[in-house]
């Protein structure tokens, strides 16, 4: 009679033990190798912010950013680590910008302004209002309302930013623009019914700011290249896609409610 022996379970080595850490030289060569997508981040969005305001200071905060994703990011999420890091080297950057609180009181009141009378625009209109009626409704000339917008449009920091219906949370709508089918999967996750209301709120815009949505965010050109395209100067440029993103932010608005 055979007597059979209990055999103790095993405990897979991963459950206990730590993760291997990675060498000061692993380190320092992920680093160099994520640098060129850090000084990428940082300079789209210096195309948005007044002069005084230092690149390097921006490629600072991007680099603590990728530091960071460096130490929290975990393998077995599924998820590239080049998708991971662009997301906090993004924040980081914005967060630093947000510390700096550089943009004057004044020009946050005519950003809220201008949001304001899109929005009554958008109701009366029943579609997105030109920068004619805009300005008009203002009481500007096209002149005078483009460099408004020249003036503001360093507190759109260069991305399609919306407050959450839900629990009051900024979102980045940027996340939502249609892209390739082979995206990674912390953006597939973000499909569904807003993406849908974005398509729909960016097929309302004139003909020039979807262009211009669509070349910065999907080709993912810099403003001189969309300008060279388009036909117009890197500051028109910019002046249509902050105009965008305000009426992008209205029509998301007022479909929510």
């Amino acid at each position: 009679m055979k007597t059979q022996t209990a055999s103790s379970p095993v405990t897979p080595a991963s459950a206990n033990e730590p993760k291997p850490q990675r060498t000061e030289e692993e380190f320092q060569k992920i680093v160099l190798e994520q640098m060129p997508q850090v000084k990428y981040i940082a300079r789209r969005i210096h195309e948005h912010l007044p002069q005084h305001v230092p690149f390097e200071d921006l490629v600072h905060a991007g680099i603590v950013g990728l530091i960071d994703a460096l130490n929290k990011f975990d393998s077995d999420k599924n998820v590239k680590f080049s998708s991971y890091a662009k997301f906090r080297i993004r924040g980081a950057i914005l967060d630093s910008l947000r510390e700096m609180d550089w943009s004057p009181r004044d020009l946050r009141r005519k950003s809220r302004q201008i949001d304001s009378v899109m929005q009554k625009l958008q109701a009366e209109l029943g579609r997105t209002a030109s920068e004619g009626e805009l300005a008009k409704a203002m009481g500007l000339s096209l002149q005078e309302l483009h460099h408004l917008v020249n003036e503001i449009r360093g507190l759109e920091i260069g991305s399609l930013h919306a407050e959450s219906n839900t629990d009051g949370q900024e979102t980045d709508l940027e996340q939502n623009l249609a892209g390739p089918p082979d995206q990674d999967p912390l953006t597939l996750c973000l499909s569904g019914e807003r993406k849908e209301r974005l398509e729909k709120a960016i097929a309302r815009l004139p003909e020039r700011e979807q262009q211009v949505l669509m070349l910065y965010y999907q080709q993912e050109l810099t403003m001189r290249e969309v300008g060279e395209l388009m036909g117009v100067g890197e500051s028109r440029v910019s002046q249509i896609h902050t105009l965008a993103v305000k009426h992008l932010r209205t029509v998301m608005s007022v479909a929510a409610h």
